[in-house]
């Protein structure tokens, strides 16, 4: 993947090494509500209770050494975050849509958010409260050792993904999960396909202004889009498949809507909710 005209966001905050540990989500009033629940179960088809500390216990230990502030990792995640706010603040621009950027929060092991308290073990994930993408940067190596999905744009592809998210959420389309709930044809899997339409939409339009694509690129992020497919995690996990449980799509989906934004580069084209078959 080439990097060479991506400019580096200002929209970053690293809370490595400082320290958070746990605490408790409040679900009612003012709290989360069923659209944080489900999309930070976000890209991998996690348990939210995973990544949420519903028991309000001893904050989790955390390291308290941080890398240095502008780190490969946290470089390149700058750079794809940059170019993703170059795209979609000029796609929004005809549908009148004000573009308000996304803030990228990388840390480690647990940090507060607006939707609760994130846990590194549940992966990336896109909190609508407060408009943040959190990432822990070494989810990276396990996307290559435990999702078998290495690669530059494999990565890219996940903050690509979680940005569609943030793109939702200025189009006002997250208010439709609320109504839909899950199983194989549910607002929540519509939901995720269109983030991955949208990431295929990102790369479609960073190619063209930034010639970011190289030989085996596609390959990378499709790769990484099936990894992540509802079948696929439940083969992996030894469980049997059960459509009526998707929350994600299944790795054939998700890679058909990633090429679907990747071949059109049109947000129109990502209607999920529109769609009879996904």
């Amino acid at each position: 993947m080439r990097l060479d005209d991506l400019r580096p966001s200002d929209n970053i905050e690293d809370r490595r090494g400082s320290g958070f540990g746990g605490g408790r989500m409040i679900m009612g009033g003012g709290g989360l509500g069923l659209v944080g629940v489900l999309l930070i179960s976000m890209l991998f088809g996690v348990d939210p209770s995973q990544l949420l500390d519903m028991g309000g216990g001893a904050p989790a230990e955390v390291s308290s050494s941080a890398p240095a502030g502008n780190d490969p990792g946290l470089q390149f995640a700058r750079q794809i975050t940059g170019s993703a706010e170059d795209v979609w603040g000029t796609l929004l621009q005809p549908k009148g849509v004000r573009f308000v950027p996304a803030t990228l929060t990388v840390y480690d092991y647990a940090t507060p958010t607006g939707c609760g308290t994130g846990q590194a073990a549940a992966g990336p994930f896109y909190c609508p409260s407060d408009a943040h993408i959190y990432l822990d940067l070494s989810f990276f190596n396990e996307l290559a050792s435990r999702f078998g999905a290495p690669g530059d744009f494999a990565r890219a592809y996940v903050i690509a993904h979680e940005y569609g998210h943030h793109i939702q959420n200025l189009l006002g389309t997250m208010e439709r999960q609320e109504a839909g709930g899950r199983g194989a044809a549910g607002a929540s899997v519509r939901m995720e396909l269109q983030a991955d339409c949208y990431a295929g939409v990102w790369a479609f339009h960073a190619n063209q202004r930034f010639a970011v694509l190289q030989s085996g690129d596609v390959e990378e992020g499709l790769a990484a889009a099936a990894a992540v497919g509802d079948d696929t995690l439940a083969k992996q996990g030894g469980g049997a498949v059960v459509p009526d449980s998707f929350t994600h799509g299944t790795s054939a989906q998700r890679t058909a809507w990633f090429r679907r934004g990747l071949s059109s580069g049109a947000i129109d084209a990502c209607n999920t909710f529109a769609a009879e078959r996904l």
